[in-house]
């Protein structure tokens, strides 16, 4: 057999491999489009004991295993807070997610309790989930933990 045929052979396998994987490479998220979503479900994502570096990979590799929303609920709620946040729950009262807050107090006002400061924001401020360590809580119980509403916001 000659050298162009097996020329010619490879190019063909070659061909139908790039054919047959095309739907494959389609499917295949971007680093960006796994960031996103790692962004919004960040706290899902945690929970399950996944760190974001395993998480992307996994995104990227298509491997199906990214968490979703827990509910429509947590779609509707405010994205999670933005990174080098850390929301710390550790006290009673302190939520993790907006939605959960907002299921222990039904009624009364979430605030974003920056835990360092000891001020708490209402939602629509800047702060509102983007303070280093902070924790979502319900308004009725921000007195007996010892923060105040900041100075500068009006309640919603």
């Amino acid at each position: 057999m000659t050298r162009s045929y097996w020329s010619f052979m490879s190019a063909v396998a070659l061909a139908g491999a790039l054919i047959l994987s095309a739907p494959a490479w389609s499917q295949q998220k971007t680093a960006k489009q796994c960031d996103e979503e790692w962004t919004a479900n960040k706290t899902a994502i945690q929970q399950s004991g996944k760190k974001k570096k395993d998480f992307i990979a996994e995104c990227r590799a298509g491997s199906g295993t990214t968490a979703a929303p827990a509910s429509p609920q947590a779609q509707s709620a405010k994205p999670a807070p933005r990174a080098g946040t850390t929301v710390a729950p550790a006290a009673a009262g302190q939520f993790a997610s907006e939605a959960q807050a907002k299921s222990h107090c039904p009624g009364d006002t979430v605030v974003w309790a920056n835990l360092e400061s000891k001020v708490y924001h209402f939602t629509g401020n800047r702060s509102y989930g983007n303070t280093k360590k902070g924790a979502y809580m319900c308004e009725r119980d921000t007195a007996a933990a010892g923060l105040r509403a900041a100075k500068n916001e009006k309640h919603p």
